[in-house]
């Protein structure tokens, strides 16, 4: 039986998509290929439903179209990232703080608890610059723990993908992530689908 995945997000999840890829080229390719050769004998049908400068409240206002009515076996969801950067570079617009956040991200949670079987997966919000005491990182704490408690009282599968970003951080000797301290080069991209197939990997083991 063929199993339906949907990576929702931002633009590090839409990465590069387009009519002739319809799943880019970021951390959903990378992990697309990796269930399609470890699990040859398995069906999958991919959607990337990455949209760029999306922050939680865009996913609420096209959560129905392109999440629920898909009919999804699994979702993964990576967003927060613009929810904090918005309030760096752009602090006159309405923003979503984290109450806010973990108020519109649990209304996610719900409905696909409510209307569909899947298995959810939520990833950690990445970083805001590749510097671990940076204001968007510091900023970006509290999205990241909201992701924690929801990934714990919703049973999905936590993809630890800030903690592996900061820890690689940390050891000072790494290559840049990042192009621009937000969005993915190709060892960024590989840092996510590592960590995306070391958590839910199993999920797809018969």
């Amino acid at each position: 039986m063929r199993k339906r995945i949907v990576f929702i997000g931002d633009s590090i999840t839409h990465w590069m998509k387009n009519e002739n890829d319809p799943i880019g080229t970021g951390y959903v390719r990378l992990v697309h290929d990796y269930l399609q050769v470890t699990y040859p004998e398995q069906e999958f049908e991919i959607f990337n439903e990455g949209l760029s400068g999306n922050r939680v409240t865009d996913l609420a206002e096209r959560w129905e179209q392109d999440v629920l009515s898909v009919r999804p076996d699994f979702v993964s969801i990576s967003i927060g990232i613009n929810d904090v950067w918005r309030q760096l570079d752009s602090p006159d617009i309405e923003q979503v703080y984290h109450e806010q956040f973990e108020k519109v991200y649990e209304s996610l949670l719900l409905s696909l608890k409510e209307k569909t079987n899947a298995r959810i997966i939520l990833m950690e919000p990445t970083v805001i610059a590749e510097d671990v005491q940076s204001e968007g990182n510091v900023k970006l704490a509290p999205y990241v723990e909201i992701v924690h408690k929801l990934a714990e009282r919703y049973s999905a599968v936590l993809v630890p993908t800030h903690e592996a970003f900061i820890s690689y951080l940390k050891t000072g000797k790494g290559k840049p992530l990042t192009l621009d301290g937000v969005h993915m080069n190709s060892m960024g991209n590989m840092l996510m689908a590592k960590t995306w197939v070391e958590a839910a990997g199993k999920l797809f083991e018969l």
